[in-house]
């Protein structure tokens, strides 16, 4: 996906990288899951304020980050192939599996997602990057995304945000409550994020969460 060019947030929240004016850490929720997130972000994308990968991992206990990309410095990966957890890179391609309940029932570990987090292009390289990947089988969420606001411009009609992608992927996995909670946490970051910008977004009413 593409960002949009805006300027940057002045003294943000260290917490959400909002104006502290508009902070939502109130909503950051603090989950400890069976599933295990683990984020693979650009180092690029730790400096936009419209990155929703780092605070998704902010509300889930099990969930672990590498940043890629830094100083030109080779990142291996192989450490995350672990006999403990099914791991998955969530991730769409032709050859991915769809996520769902008969997926989850497979296999009566837990799962483990590595998750790219960065813009279209760079998401997508991960596997190329990052040989040890390519034998994890891929898994994918092949519903549309219908929303009509973004935080960023999306390139189809499946593309979303990290935390959305996340939020997903964890309401197949590991429940509908736990889905909702950071499908909160997205929309308060959406709506504060588009006030900041002039904009205005009617909340969406989402089951769960925090009032």
């Amino acid at each position: 996906m593409n960002s949009i060019r805006k300027r940057k947030t002045k003294d943000p929240c260290p917490g959400c990288s909002l104006h502290k004016e508009r902070c939502i850490c109130a909503y950051i929720p603090s989950l400890n899951l069976k599933t295990k997130i683990t984020l693979v972000v650009h180092a690029k994308e730790l400096k936009r304020t419209t990155n929703t990968g780092t605070l998704a991992l902010k509300g889930l206990i099990n969930s672990e980050i590498i940043v890629r990309g830094k100083d030109q410095i080779a990142v291996d990966l192989s450490h995350l192939i672990t006999p403990s957890y099914r791991t998955y890179l969530f991730y769409p391609a032709q050859n991915a599996l769809e996520l769902n309940q008969e997926l989850v029932r497979l296999d009566e570990r837990p799962i483990q997602l590595i998750v790219p987090d960065g813009n279209w292009r760079q998401a997508s390289k991960v596997h190329i990057r990052h040989p040890e990947l390519s034998l994890i089988p891929r898994v994918m969420i092949s519903t549309p995304n219908l929303a009509t606001h973004h935080l960023r411009a999306e390139n189809t009609e499946y593309g979303m945000s990290t935390i959305e992608a996340i939020a997903r992927a964890l309401g197949i996995i590991e429940g509908e409550e736990i889905g909702n909670q950071l499908t909160l946490l997205y929309q308060k970051k959406l709506t504060q994020t588009l006030a900041g910008r002039g904009e205005l977004l009617q909340a969406t009413p989402t089951k769960g969460g925090h009032p």
